[in-house]
């Protein structure tokens, strides 16, 4: 062992993440990695101990249950054919509108988000179905790939969300808390997005020209009809995770198992159900949970020597230290998460920085539930800006190859939305009760 102050072991385990990163080796093996080499040299052989019990008590976390139930549910969603439904009926409605296609991609891609908490399956299934469409009655590529990313990562945020799910063990806040506070800023933000294409497209008109009205002529009758038919699969998804929580009949992990149970029903009753595709569901499933729980041990076990040694405390007096008071700390600990966006996957940034940051929230009296909102509304930059940007990388490849979607293309259309996030997180500063009323309203305390 080596007595090394925990000024220098901040530097060391916060500068060696920086440095792996930009050798391109995977987060897991990095942060795994530093624990190892700087637990040992300060610990000594009792540092296999402490990485065992600390990772063991992630994966053994019965809130952790919920990961692979929401993947499982959004992954069989993406066969159910719902989204390719709900498009029909809205494209009726929206299309004789400028910019009425990329509305209606962003309102269904606000809607799957309450039904499917992974960004993979929504982005693809967006790209599938409303970027060719939008395309092919002449929309900017720019335009219709950014309605397509920025929708399809509402689902990361809008319960049921897999970031929630694993954001609560880590704060040590209710999940469901969590969801009710969630609801309004992921609204809020598809609010913001249809506002800007909107507004875009009638100074733009060539950006989203309106569909002919010969194609949308369908009585007014089956219109309705296939609007309400449409929304029942979703609502019956929602009502069987959201409802099941909300009304006290089970927690999220249960519900999770319900909304799994659900999806699968769906994918039968819409006739797409076969081996192969329970096999996709459940290898993408497992696939992406081993990402996740990889991660998720090896950050935990990080997090562990590094707040064991005392650096937990250095960062905490460096940042309560910045100018500015309380609201100039929070500037900076949300300026770094921005950052760290471009760099690192949500889950690595979840894992790593809420045990840091939440500690120092509470000791600014920040409320829990608003802090840790706010935290993960600036996330869903992180899916938006390069070199990471996974959905851009997603709507890139899940384009068909036919439309010659570039990335310069995709990266200019999800510029603006980065920027009303950040206007969403201002608005949200400003207006607490966006992310506390409903919490505050259903869950009244004791």
């Amino acid at each position: 062992m080596i007595d090394l102050s925990p000024e220098l072991i901040t530097i060391l385990m916060l500068g060696g993440v920086f440095v792996g990163l930009m050798t391109g080796y995977p987060l897991a093996l990095v942060i795994g990695g530093i624990a190892m080499v700087v637990g040992f040299t300060v610990f000594g052989p009792n540092v296999a101990n402490v990485i065992y019990s600390r990772s063991s008590e992630l994966m053994i976390g019965y809130i952790m249950l919920a990961v692979p139930l929401f993947t499982f549910m959004g992954n069989m969603l993406e066969y159910s054919g719902i989204t390719e439904r709900l498009y029909d009926a809205l494209y009726l409605w929206l299309g004789g509108v400028r910019g009425g296609l990329a509305l209606t991609t962003l309102l269904i891609g606000t809607i799957m988000a309450a039904t499917v908490g992974i960004i993979a399956a929504s982005v693809t299934m967006l790209a599938l179905v409303g970027f060719p469409s939008m395309v092919k009655r002449g929309y900017d590529k720019s335009l219709a790939s950014g309605a397509v990313c920025a929708g399809g990562t509402l689902g990361i945020l809008i319960p049921p969300s897999i970031m929630l799910v694993i954001y609560g063990p880590m704060a040590g806040i209710s999940v469901g808390k969590l969801f009710f506070g969630a609801f309004m800023p992921g609204f809020l933000l598809s609010a913001l997005y249809m506002i800007y294409v909107a507004i875009r497209c009638y100074l733009e008109p060539q950006l989203g020209p309106p569909v002919p009205a010969e194609e949308r002529t369908v009585p007014l009758g089956k219109k309705i009809t296939m609007v309400l038919t449409s929304m029942v699969p979703p609502v019956i998804l929602v009502l069987s995770v959201l409802g099941v929580i909300y009304m006290g009949i089970a927690p999220p992990t249960e519900a999770a198992g319900m909304g799994a149970l659900t999806a699968t029903l769906l994918v039968i009753a819409y006739r797409r159900f076969s081996w192969k595709v329970l096999w996709q569901a459940s290898f993408g499933t497992f696939t992406l949970c081993g990402f996740v729980l990889a991660i998720g041990a090896l950050a935990f076990a990080f997090t562990g020597i590094f707040i064991s040694s005392g650096c937990g405390d250095v960062v905490k007096r460096v940042v309560m230290a910045a100018p500015g008071g309380k609201w100039g700390i929070f500037l900076i600990i949300q300026f770094v998460i921005f950052i760290l966006g471009f760099f690192i996957d949500w889950i690595g940034i979840v894992f790593i920085m809420v045990p840091i940051m939440t500690p120092i929230a509470v000791e600014l009296n920040f409320d829990p539930v608003w802090f840790a909102i706010m935290v993960c509304v600036n996330l869903q930059t992180a899916f938006m800006t390069p070199p990471f940007a996974a959905a851009i990388f997603i709507c890139k490849g899940a384009v068909p190859a036919e439309y010659n979607l570039t990335m310069a293309e995709v990266i200019r259309g999800v510029i603006p939305y980065v920027v009303l996030i950040l206007v969403g997180l201002a608005l949200c500063v400003a207006f607490p009760e966006i992310i506390l009323w409903l919490p505050n309203a259903m869950i009244k305390p004791l």
